[in-house]
């Protein structure tokens, strides 16, 4: 019998705010331990919390980026759990009247596109952070991240594959990154991911029991425990086992999952109205404004790099995938006549050594100007292709102008002919055979001496020439 996944995530997201979502603590990442903290995040008695406008802007763009209906009428409740890094035992979040609803992302897979359904998406609080220290029977607490704000982003159960849910998690990430609502740095705790996945028999509509996966620290441990996941749970099945409805974890040294927990029922957290938060009413005003300052999303970026400057549809996704790397790819087009060659360049050379280096784009110390230089270079005959992938290298490196590069380090390309040709005369001298092989009828070897004669000028010699050259010589 054939199985068929059924997988639902479910994302939190940091946003970018400077102040906590109910009161004027910071948000700033990395501060000393328990600093970033105040009566009211923590819960003391007496305190009342105020809604950041803020933190509801950039849940309410987010939703319209998601393409989310966002309700006119919308509330906090009261989410109360026991946990050691929520001082106050609750929870600020919404239950039945969230921000938005009934939203939507579009993936490609198998060159087709599919639509993946939003159930909803709302505004919380977070906690803070448990640090386990190796060996001790004791953890600390670090409450600075006590009442960030969050939204959180459930799917609807539309995926069918891990594949599908990593193509998911990735274009959701770029459109908070390009509304920059959120960094999305997983490293930093800013976007978090919870996975549902469960398998039911082809045909049948009724859904299986569902394990919930966690302690998942990057995209790539959600692709891979979502394998692994999918893996077992066929293999109990077509065992005649049924599957447990349980909380795994994810051992990304062993590359397993291991039982955490049972869930056989929903977890009760007598959800009710927060009495210290006003409800939200809002104004349809707001949100036509708030939607006027999105940006140019993704999928509307890359339809123009395909049409405006007539890539093909890879090298479009590639670049549209990031902001930044648009931003600078865009730069680039403005100032040189040939957006192919400077997607070339950026794809094979740029990303080479970014993810060579393991850095962002952010992380780059040349400017765009400084590549369309070394283009500028290429088509004036200074220098050769093959030197100016030494010269972006150095150029990636210390910043430098190209210009300098091949100043300092006389790799201006050969382009006098008699001297072309007293080399070429030498390599035809040194390699008799290869000259016969050529004359045989055997074209690689012209493609050997051309290598030679590159040898020889240490990569210098203006290729065309070259190859003129040594045709005549061998004539």
């Amino acid at each position: 019998m054939g199985y068929e996944t059924i997988i639902g995530l479910e994302v939190h997201v940091e946003l970018l705010t400077k102040s906590k979502v109910f009161c004027g603590c910071s948000t700033e990442f990395g501060g000393d331990v328990n600093t970033h903290c105040c009566p009211v995040c923590l819960g003391m008695p007496g305190v009342l919390p105020v809604t950041n406008k803020k933190a509801v802007e950039y849940a309410i763009k987010a939703a319209l980026a998601l393409n989310c209906e966002i309700a006119e009428y919308s509330k906090f409740d009261r989410k109360n759990y026991f946990y050691p890094d929520l001082p106050k035992a609750y929870q600020i979040s919404q239950y039945d009247m969230p921000l938005a609803r009934k939203g939507y992302i579009e993936i490609e897979i198998d060159g087709k596109i599919k639509r993946i359904g939003i159930n909803r998406l709302h505004l919380e609080e977070d906690a803070g952070k448990l640090i386990h220290e190796e060996g001790k029977n004791y953890s600390l607490v670090d409450l600075n991240r006590t009442g960030v704000p969050l939204i959180e982003i459930v799917s609807e159960p539309d995926l069918r594959s891990p594949e599908e849910a990593w193509l998911y998690l990735n274009k959701l990430k770029t459109i908070l990154q390009y509304i920059e609502v959120s960094d999305c740095k997983m490293e930093e705790g800013s976007l978090r991911c919870d996975v549902n996945i469960s398998l039911r028999p082809l045909g049948s509509e009724k859904f299986g029991k569902k394990v919930e996966i966690k302690n998942l620290g990057s995209f790539k441990a959600v692709k891979r425990a979502l394998e692994y996941e999918e893996k077992r749970q066929r293999e109990l099945l077509e065992q005649g086992y049924e599957i447990v409805q349980e909380t795994r974890r994810w051992d990304e040294a062993r590359g397993i999952t291991t039982s955490m927990r049972s869930k056989e029922e929903a977890h009760d957290y007598r959800y009710f109205p927060d009495p210290d938060l006003v409800p939200m009413v809002i104004d349809r005003k707001w949100v036509e404004e708030i939607k006027k300052t999105l940006p140019e999303l993704p999928d509307e970026k890359k339809k123009r790099y395909i049409k405006d400057f007539g890539l093909p549809e890879y090298d479009a996704s590639v670049i549209t995938s990031n902001k930044a790397l648009a931003r600078f790819y865009e730069e680039c087009v403005k100032l040189y006549h040939d957006p192919k060659t400077v997607s070339n360049w950026v794809m094979s050379e740029l990303l080479g050594l970014l993810n060579e280096k393991g850095m962002e784009i952010e992380e780059i110390i040349f400017k765009p100007e400084d590549l369309i230089k070394m283009l500028k270079l290429i088509d004036n005959g200074t220098i050769s292709g093959k030197i100016a992938k030494d010269v972006f290298k150095v150029m990636f490196e210390t910043g430098k102008d190209p210009e300098l590069i091949v100043k300092e380090k006389g790799l201006v390309q050969i382009t006098d002919e008699e001297e072309l040709r007293k080399i070429a005369q030498k390599v035809i001298n040194e390699n008799q055979k290869s000259v016969e092989d050529y004359k045989s009828g055997k074209e690689k070897a012209f493609g050997f001496l051309v290598g030679q004669l590159m040898k020889e000028t240490k990569g210098k010699a203006n290729p065309q020439l070259a190859n003129k050259v040594l045709k005549e010589l061998l004539s």
